[in-house]
């Protein structure tokens, strides 16, 4: 694993980066005084609501809450992981990101540099794959096929699909020249080596389908076989710089090939994929044999508010279109979609969308079943509801599942029909389904304390915290949050920074969640009175600090006599009270 990326890096990318260059770049802004603006890129809108502020550095959308930093920007809209999304944004601005050295610095370089050659080897394996495609002596064959299956040149050129040749090592011999490139072949699965020491291509006589991450680097493939004996397809096993459950084939494709996906299809195989482009539907994907993992569908519900799942009709397809509904439950917030198309028997998308064309195909996925819809077709198929029996065990099994659910919209819409199904009042349901900790976490009112109000004012106008000195002494008032505030004063106070610089340091700590929110928060003031109310909270809290402090010596004395710097201390907390409340008079 590498190295960490240094804070002061991030620090330095943000303070580099301009973010309405950066949205822009996704999302074409308007200018809106000193703001920018545009419709939602993460929710359906007719009318603005995403704005960009420059002085922040900060987008926040008001219709759906979604808010952030540059990175956080790429993270939800190019569906990226945190290193991912400041590789991204370090290519932008042309800089290479560092890595944190460890005890073993000379250890990470090479983890560093054998990542960087497995995707370079991955991708000289697909240009050979391609290559052969054109130029092998089976290619007329192998095009043939292709053609067969109703694929144009483009599309092949699009998704970079090739051919692996029926030799015994033919991979092997041009990538495998030496003892180091060799094991690199067999570690990415590319080559296998017998029991007599005896290396050979892992993948031979198949078309061959490259399986690229969000980067649009090769991790993996998929291999069809033309004819004769073995599996239909063959897929590359689990490697160092491939995990199943977190690629989707196609997915790279779809977002090069649409700025913002409105919708995204999730089939079964490849060429289903590939197919479905080749007919002007280019915004599918496939899970790579597997269910779709929660992984994948928080990838695409990043990309996308609508995602259809598309199966095959039989029990094998319905089982998989339920693992993926029940990894779907804690992601499906309110504004997103999803819903289930099954195709008919001996049918899937390949053969469908080339007998009935792709217009009738794009209507079938306008008409797939509701997310609510399924989830009682699928728990109902086998109860009798008519029995008290069968209501019970729908209740059983429904309730679980209802609490997973993050979404208001579907919990209700689906306790509203579990209530029909068992033939009681909705009130009588939801008091027995609970809902998540993290939405009954939300639904709790924020009070906006003193202390809230001056860390939300900090978050927003960073810097306010040159306008007051740091003021230690206060951690010595007893009020929640007084530790979390004078962090963040004293960062403010040190460094020069921006809304996006300054929650950037705070990122994954338990903080980062409430003082996102207090990004966010309207404070109702006009610029002119912000620092006076910046400086008024400080004020507010010295007083409180000085009645304190002089109550505890007052206390001390009861009990025994205040040595002489306690005095002087009491004395110095008197005339400064007394001075206040002479300003306070005058006010």
């Amino acid at each position: 694993m590498a190295g960490l990326i240094p804070k002061s890096f991030i620090h330095d990318l943000l303070d580099r980066a301009d973010i309405v260059e950066v949205v822009d770049s996704r999302v074409p802004l308007k200018k809106a005084g000193r703001n920018y603006q545009a419709c939602c890129p993460f929710h359906n809108e007719k009318s603005p609501s995403f704005t960009v502020a420059p002085d922040k550095q900060f987008y926040h959308c008001f219709g759906c809450g979604e808010h952030g930093n540059a990175i956080d920007f790429l993270m939800q809209y190019d569906g990226l992981e945190f290193p991912d999304a400041i590789e991204e944004l370090a290519s932008m601005l042309g800089l290479e990101v560092p890595r944190e050295t460890t005890a073993n610095p000379q250890a990470e370089a090479r983890k560093r540099q054998q990542a960087a050659d497995d995707y370079q080897q991955m991708e000289h394996a697909a240009k050979f794959f391609a290559h052969q495609l054109r130029h092998h002596g089976n290619s007329e064959k192998v095009v043939g096929y292709l053609k067969g299956r109703g694929l144009s040149g483009e599309v092949v050129k699009a998704f970079q699909i090739g051919y692996a040749p029926d030799g015994w090592d033919d991979l092997l011999k041009v990538l495998g020249k030496d003892q180091g490139s060799r094991q690199q072949l067999v570690d990415l699965k590319l080559c296998n080596r017998n029991d007599s020491g005896r290396y050979y291509d892992f993948f031979r006589d198949r078309v061959m389908f490259p399986i690229r991450d969000r980067r649009g680097r090769v991790v993996g493939f998929g291999g069809r076989i033309l004819e004769g004996d073995g599996p239909k397809y063959l897929n590359s096993p689990e490697t160092r710089i491939f995990h199943k459950g977190r690629e989707l084939y196609g997915f790279y494709e779809a977002k090069q090939a649409h700025r913002q996906l409105e919708q995204v299809v999730i089939v079964e195989g490849y060429m289903d994929v590939v197919a479905l482009a080749q007919h002007g539907i280019d915004f599918a994907v496939a899970s790579l044999g597997t269910a779709t993992t929660t992984e994948q569908l928080q990838m695409l519900f990043r990309a996308t508010q609508k995602v259809v799942c598309c199966y095959d009709g039989d029990r094998a397809g319905r089982d998989a279109a339920w693992r993926a509904l029940e990894n779907a439950l804690p992601l499906l917030t309110d504004g997103l979609e999803l819903s289930f198309l099954f195709l008919p028997d001996g049918e899937d998308p390949d053969t469908l969308v080339r007998k009935e064309g792709a217009e009738a195909f794009k209507q079938r996925l306008s008409e797939a079943q509701s997310f609510t819809h399924y989830f009682f077709a699928h728990l109902t198929e086998s109860l009798d509801l008519s029995k008290d029996s069968g209501r019970a065990k729908l209740l059983k099994e429904a309730k679980p599942l209802i609490e997973k659910l993050a979404s208001d919209y579907y919990r209700d819409a689906l306790l509203e029909q579990l209530a029909r199904l068992l033939r009681r009042e909705v009130s009588q349901i939801a008091d027995q389904v609970q809902r998540p900790q993290a939405v009954r976490n939300q639904r709790e009112p924020v009070k906006i304390t003193p202390i809230r109000r001056a860390i939300g004012l900090l978050i927003q106008h960073p810097q306010l915290g040159k306008e007051v000195p740091p003021h230690e002494e206060l951690k010595g008032l007893n009020l929640p949050g007084m530790e979390l505030l004078l962090e963040l004063h004293r960062q403010t106070h040190e460094q020069n920074l921006t809304s996006a610089q300054l929650l950037e340091l705070w990122r994954g700590r338990p903080e980062e969640k409430p003082l996102r929110q207090l990004a966010t928060w309207d404070h109702h003031l006009d610029q002119d009175h912000i620092v006076q109310e910046f400086c008024d909270i400080f004020l507010f809290f010295i007083d409180q600090f000085i009645e304190q402090r002089a109550n505890e010596l007052l206390a001390k004395e009861r009990q025994a006599p205040l040595n002489k710097a306690e005095k002087q201390e009491y004395m110095l907390l008197m005339q400064y009270r007394a001075g206040q409340r002479k300003v306070d008079a005058k006010s």
